[in-house]
């Protein structure tokens, strides 16, 4: 006697079905696979949540942080595929995140997803053992392209972001020269200095760094002196020779 299968109870909730999971025929389709899982670092909250909005329906966000500290104690506990890692972080910037993460958990991988396009911090964070570099300007789809690239250990940078990498490997620049005059301003002189050698007037600094006109104007004395340069057309000039506007 061929056995049935017992009619469900009535008011038995029936199993759902995921129809994307079968063919039009009836088939059961290939199961997808899984989103990678990424957490983010950033000290700006609303670019956090940007980036959630953005990507957080083709990726799965496991953690955030704003310093170095939260960054660190987020990746260690989530153990994530990839982590989004700004540069400049309160804390001592994303360089010293990777240097902590590492000393830990080396396989842990990195994408670095900055505002700044300067070689210093490209050069830097690679160095520091992340496996990418993208800019902010990066398109939702091309950031979860991105993601998926470094989780399955591929290397990826922005166009332009690529050569510094390569001259700095050929040689082309001077890595450890560009290192040592750097090292003898202060993370907020560097910032200066990048804007000026962009272009800026005082005014456009203070505003853009929340900072008064005044102390821009010391900032810039003090870069100067310690260079070793006169004048801004002198530090344009230096900036652009190193590549780091």
């Amino acid at each position: 006697m061929t056995e049935q299968t017992p009619a469900p109870e009535l008011g038995a909730e029936p199993h759902p079905v995921d129809p994307d999971a079968v063919a039009p025929g009836g088939e059961q389709r290939p199961s997808r696979p899984a989103a990678h899982r990424v957490v983010i670092v950033d000290d700006h909250a609303m670019f956090r949540s940007g980036v959630k909005h953005d990507i957080g329906g083709r990726v799965q966000i496991v953690g955030e942080g704003e310093d170095v500290a939260t960054a660190v104690a987020a990746v260690l506990k989530a153990q994530p595929d990839v982590v989004l890692l700004d540069v400049h972080l309160p804390g001592g910037g994303g360089v010293e995140v990777l240097k902590q993460v590492h000393a830990v958990e080396p396989e842990i991988k990195f994408l670095a997803l900055s505002v700044s396009d300067a070689a210093e911090d490209v050069i830097g964070v690679i160095r520091g053992g992340a496996r990418g570099y993208v800019t902010k300007s990066i398109s939702g789809d091309e950031l979860v392209d991105a993601i998926a690239r470094v989780a399955e250990g591929d290397a990826v940078f922005s166009p332009r972001l690529a050569g510094f990498v390569l001259d700095a490997f050929s040689g082309s620049i001077d890595v450890a020269a560009v290192d040592e005059e750097l090292d003898r301003l202060s993370q907020r002189e560097r910032e200066v200095m990048r804007l000026i050698a962009r272009g800026y007037a005082y005014k456009e600094i203070a505003r853009e760094l929340f900072i008064s006109i005044k102390t821009v104007e010391t900032h810039v004395s003090s870069v100067l002196r310690k260079l070793q340069l006169s004048n801004r057309h002198q530090l344009t000039r230096w900036a652009t020779d190193r590549r780091l506007v």
